[in-house]
């Protein structure tokens, strides 16, 4: 029996059905809002993905999260040591895929880590001292709730790779 990562039209396919029930599970939790958004950074949208929803249901970012492990690639997944994410709406995201990680790993393996990217108004994004020492020689997963202009999840990759980190992949919603 072929799976669907060692088949591109089936990988294709099973991406497209995460894609649709993803679409599914964001707009019954009225957490997929649409409209004309300003997202206060000088962009415009006809979308905007509610992050404060999210953290109202965990289910729904359980479920999402679920999802991304499921199309990302098993050698990627096998190798993350830690996953990061922005408190600005990634962190959620990145806590679950962490811990979901976690769960799908021999009781033997160590554990998934996970480090918040925090926002400080003086500084903007950081990674504190306690999170950037235990990044160090780490293969990492970036996550965020969506990819506007990708500034987000670029800074964050930064920020690893300053920790002494190895950004393997991003990831979102």
């Amino acid at each position: 029996m072929t799976t669907a990562l060692e088949n591109p039209r089936l990988m294709t396919q099973r991406i497209e059905d995460v894609r649709r029930r993803a679409q599914r599970i964001v707009q019954d939790a009225n957490v997929l809002l649409e409209g004309h958004f300003d997202f206060g950074n000088g962009y415009h949208g006809r979308v905007y993905l509610n992050p404060h929803m999210l953290f109202a249901r965990p289910a729904t970012i359980w479920q999402l999260a679920q999802d991304l492990l499921d199309i990302l690639p098993y050698d990627l997944t096998a190798q993350v040591q830690a996953v990061v994410g922005p408190a600005t709406g990634g962190a959620l995201l990145a806590h679950t895929l962490a811990g979901l990680l976690d769960g799908r790993r021999s009781l033997d393996h160590p554990p998934c880590l996970f480090a918040p990217v925090d926002f400080d108004a003086e500084q903007g994004l950081r990674l504190r001292s306690t999170y950037r020492g235990v990044l160090a020689g780490k293969q990492v997963l970036v996550a965020d709730d969506v990819r506007n202009t990708g500034k987000t999840l670029e800074h964050c990759v930064e920020l690893v790779r300053k920790a002494g980190g190895d950004v393997l992949a991003t990831v979102q919603i």
